[in-house]
């Protein structure tokens, strides 16, 4: 019968956290910041496009999560996604104030 050969790499640790190469530990990168652009998203909540408003809020809030949850990938991509909503959020709302000037200015009587 023959004997398995344990290799080092392989065997847990007395605390019982398996392997874990402390070299690595040093070489980590930090993570990317954060970019939720949740204050954005909030002052466009006070554009009147408000469907669109509450859907950059969400990706805003869905980014912060990701990025707590170590998805940095995913939180950069909800996080781009926020900024493109918020941002046609404001224009969407600008266009709807424009309107509404140009309506009740051309409407009124003199």
């Amino acid at each position: 019968m023959a004997v398995g050969v344990i290799n080092s790499q392989d065997k847990g640790s007395i605390c019982g956290s398996g392997s874990l190469d402390h070299g690595s530990i040093e070489e980590q990168e930090p993570p990317p910041p954060l970019r939720s652009y949740l204050f954005l998203t909030i002052f466009t909540c006070f554009c009147p496009a408000y469907p669109v408003n509450i859907v950059a809020l969400v990706f805003s809030i869905m980014s912060r999560n990701s990025y707590y949850d170590g998805d940095y990938d995913g939180s950069w991509r909800l996080g781009r996604n926020a900024l493109y909503v918020a941002i046609a959020s404001i224009f969407i709302g600008l266009l709807i104030i424009a309107i509404f000037c140009i309506v009740h200015f051309t409407t009124m009587d003199f």
